[in-house]
C-alpha cells in the first residue's frame, strides 16, 4: 500500500525538469529566430545600399580615393580610371564563372602620375591562365577602365580557404598587400583598393569582364520562419504531453 501511494505521488508531481528544459529550448529557438529577423533587416539595408551605389554614375578615381580616406569603404562604387596595363605583373585569383573553373586576372594599371591600381580585368578559363594563350587581349597603350571599386581584405576570410601561393601565381583570397608585394609595386604609390572592370569586351574575348557578384543571397526570412516554427512545434508537443500527463494522474482509481 505504501509503495503504491509513493508511486502515485511521483506520477502526480509536476515534471519540472521537462518544463525547465523545454522552456530553455523554447527561449533559444525564439532568440535564433529573432536574430535572423535582425539579420534580415541588415541584409535588406545592405542590398539597398549596394543597389543605390551600383546605379550611380561612375566617379573619377580621385573621388573614390577621397571617399576611402574618409570612410574606409568604397565597396561597389562605380569608378573610372585611365592608364596603361602592366601585363607582365598580372596576378591570378582562383575562381569559377558560369560553371567553369579558372582565374580572375588582376593587372596593375599605371596612371599618368606614376601610381598604380590593381584591376580585376575578368575571368579566363583554367587552360588560358598563360597570357601567351590570349595575347590579343593583352591590350597596350592608354586605356580607360570603368568598373566597381572593391574593398581590400586584411586577413583570410576563413580557415577553410587555402593559403595563397605567390610562387605559382595563384591567389585564393584577395590579399592586396601580398599582390602589391609580389608585383614589386610601392604600396605608398598604389591605390589601396581594387577595381573590378565592367563587362566591356576585350579583344579576343578574354578576359571576360563584369564578374562582380552583386546578387547576394538573402535567406534570413526562411531561417527565421524555421526557428519560430520549431519553437511553436516544441510548445505544442510539450503542452500536449503535460495535458496527457495531467489527465492520466487525475483519473479516479
Amino acid at each position: 500500500m505504501t509503495k503504491a501511494v509513493e508511486a502515485g505521488g511521483r506520477e502526480g508531481r509536476f515534471p519540472w525538469a521537462v518544463a525547465v528544459l523545454a522552456f530553455a529550448a523554447f527561449c533559444v529557438l525564439i532568440a535564433l529566430g529573432t536574430w535572423q529577423v535582425q539579420r534580415l533587416h541588415w541584409k535588406e539595408a545592405l542590398l539597398a545600399t549596394i543597389a543605390e551605389r551600383v546605379a550611380s554614375p561612375p566617379r573619377p578615381l580621385a573621388g573614390i580615393e577621397a571617399l576611402y580616406e574618409r570612410t574606409g569603404d568604397v565597396e561597389y562604387w562605380p569608378v573610372t580610371v585611365s592608364g596603361h596595363f602592366l601585363h607582365q605583373d598580372e596576378r591570378h585569383f582562383f575562381a569559377t564563372h558560369e560553371g567553369r573553373s579558372g582565374f580572375y586576372v588582376y593587372t596593375p594599371l599605371q596612371m599618368a602620375d606614376g601610381r598604380a591600381v590593381l584591376v580585376n580585368r575578368g575571368f579566363v578559363p583554367y587552360e588560358r591562365k598563360d597570357p601567351a594563350t590570349r595575347a590579343e587581349g593583352q591590350v597596350t597603350g592608354q586605356v580607360t577602365v570603368t568598373g566597381l571599386a572593391r574593398n581590400p581584405l586584411t586577413e583570410k576570410p576563413s580557415s577553410l580557404v587555402p593559403d595563397n601561393d605567390p610562387a605559382k601565381n595563384i591567389f585564393y583570397w584577395k590579399d592586396w598587400s601580398e599582390m602589391v608585394k609580389d608585383d614589386g609595386l610601392d604600396p605608398a604609390r598604389t591605390v589601396p583598393f581594387f577595381i573590378d572592370a565592367n563587362a566591356a569586351p576585350n579583344p579576343g574575348g578574354l578576359p571576360i569582364g563584369g564578374v562582380t557578384i552583386i546578387d547576394l543571397p538573402n535567406n534570413h526570412l526562411q531561417y527565421a520562419v524555421t526557428w519560430y516554427g520549431l519553437a511553436l512545434a516544441l510548445a505544442v508537443v510539450v503542452g500536449a504531453y503535460l495535458r496527457r500527463r495531467r489527465g492520466s494522474t487525475g483519473k479516479p482509481t
